[in-house]
């Protein structure tokens, strides 16, 4: 239990610490460089804590210009941390390698202690076994990728090549290029599938031309039945490697072969791909896949709940979850899988004050941007106070409490700090917001009545 407990405090610490990164360094470089870190473990006795990032390149990268930074900021977090290690997560260090002569890189899909599916003597590599069409959960924001993705996996030859997936951060991409290279292995005995990200691709590349075996290389790439290229987005920029990949997309089409790129956007969109390149992307079908509406982050809550049966989650929590985290379905998943991991470990019953409490950070960042402006003007309709009252010096109990209320509103709802959000107040100083914060956290756990208060005003500024 002490271990347990040991990891939902190193995980809490390091979501205060991505976030405060995300602040420092916009959402564009947190979400390509801090967000794909995965927390090691943490030695006591010589203080060293093991981060990971999934490739050698983006954890020599992180190492490189974010090493100090993060090192500090845990040191900051927690004392006991003298030093933090940066390497690739070694579940990846295990994975074939596309450099490596003949079929010798081949094997069937599977990850570290999990059997790979059955795929009729199939050659895959890079697969994940859990991403399959069983799991992907489809609805209306996704049906053609869905069926499209089917296609591309059938027997059939399809009628489009290549198939082009669009969509933004956490929409399910990904799972798609690893359920069709699954279904196409089952489908097709002896088919030679492999799966990469584009960033990858530009590593071997790379190593290719320094170790002369660019021959070599080109060959086996091109040797595939089926190739699925991930976060193509990444490709841009270099002029070689594109060039490269497109004499692949050539001779892959060309020879009749199967081709699936993933992209956060449109082929247009991306920056500094040369044309040609851009036009052989076009050529087969662009699938976009849209945020998950409600009905889809619903059904996909239930699916992901079917396997979580010794833990009760109520309906209220479910709808919750499904009307407040709507950014993308990895978060959704991802908010759901703490929240039951937390029960479970604690043994905590589920409800909507421990969802609340335990994923602060996820429902943040998922609301609307809400001014303190917005949160004095709504909470004084709702107490029927003047809205001067806000920003007045007194004290009377009936001015202090919806105050006190607007000013904890404002903390949990906008990124302000405790001073930006005294001054909003009358040029108050920070203690006292820390102070009305703190207290209406207290109120919330005692009494019935500021809590549902506190609901409903929550309720009223996120519609």
């Amino acid at each position: 239990m002490n271990e347990d407990q040991e990891a939902l405090d190193l995980a809490a610490d390091w979501a205060d610490i991505s976030q405060g990164l995300k602040k420092d360094l916009g959402s564009q470089l947190h979400a390509q460089w801090i967000k794909p870190i995965q927390l090691g473990s943490f030695c006591k006795d010589t203080g060293t804590l093991d981060l990971f990032l999934p490739t050698e390149f983006s954890a020599n990268w992180v190492a490189d210009r974010f090493a100090d930074r993060l090192s500090l900021a845990w040191k900051i977090a927690r004392s006991e941390v003298r030093q933090v290690r940066i390497t690739v997560h070694p579940r990846r260090r295990a994975m074939p390698e596309l450099r490596v002569g003949g079929d010798a890189g081949m094997a069937p899909a599977r990850v570290q202690g999990i059997p790979a599916p059955v795929v009729a003597d199939a050659m895959v590599t890079g697969l994940d076994p859990s991403l399959t069409f069983a799991e992907f959960v489809s609805g209306s924001a996704n049906v053609l990728a869905v069926n499209a993705a089917q296609r591309m996996a059938a027997v059939e030859t399809p009628q489009f090549s290549p198939l082009y997936l669009k969509g933004s951060t956490g929409q399910g991409k990904t799972h798609l290029l690893h359920a069709i290279g699954h279904a196409y292995a089952a489908n097709k005995p002896g088919a030679r599938i492999f799966y990469c990200s584009a960033e990858r691709f530009m590593i071997e590349f790379v190593q290719a031309m320094r170790q002369n075996e660019m021959i070599e290389f080109k060959a086996r790439l091109r040797g595939f039945d089926l190739l699925l290229v991930d976060d193509i987005q990444f490709i841009i920029g270099k002029a070689s490697t594109q060039e490269e990949f497109l004499h692949t997309i050539d001779a892959l089409l060309g020879a009749g072969r199967r081709l699936v790129v993933a992209a956060d956007r449109a082929p247009q969109a991306l920056d500094g791909v040369e044309q040609r390149l851009l036009s052989r992307l076009s050529m087969g079908l662009v699938a976009d896949i849209q945020p998950a509406d409600i009905e889809l982050r619903r059904k996909i809550l239930e699916h992901r709940l079917a396997r979580f049966t010794s833990t009760q989650v109520p309906q209220d929590v479910v709808e919750f979850l499904a009307r407040t985290i709507n950014r993308n379905v990895r978060e959704l998943v991802g908010g759901l899988n703490k929240l039951v991991a937390f029960a479970q470990l604690t043994g905590q019953p589920v409800s909507l004050n421990l969802a609340e409490e335990q994923l602060t950070d996820i429902l943040s960042a998922n609301r609307r941007r809400i001014t303190i402006d917005e949160i004095q003007r709504t909470v004084c309709q709702f107490y029927r106070v003047d809205r001067t009252e806000m920003a007045s010096k007194r004290r009377a109990r009936a001015v202090v409490r919806p105050r006190q209320v607007a000013m904890y509103l404002a903390k949990v709802l906008t990124p302000r700090s405790y001073p930006e959000i005294g001054r909003k107040f009358g040029g108050r100083d920070h203690s006292t917001v820390i102070h009305a914060v703190r207290l209406i956290e207290e109120l919330r756990t005692r009494d019935a009545d500021m809590d549902g208060d506190v609901r409903t005003l929550l309720r009223q500024l996120e519609d």
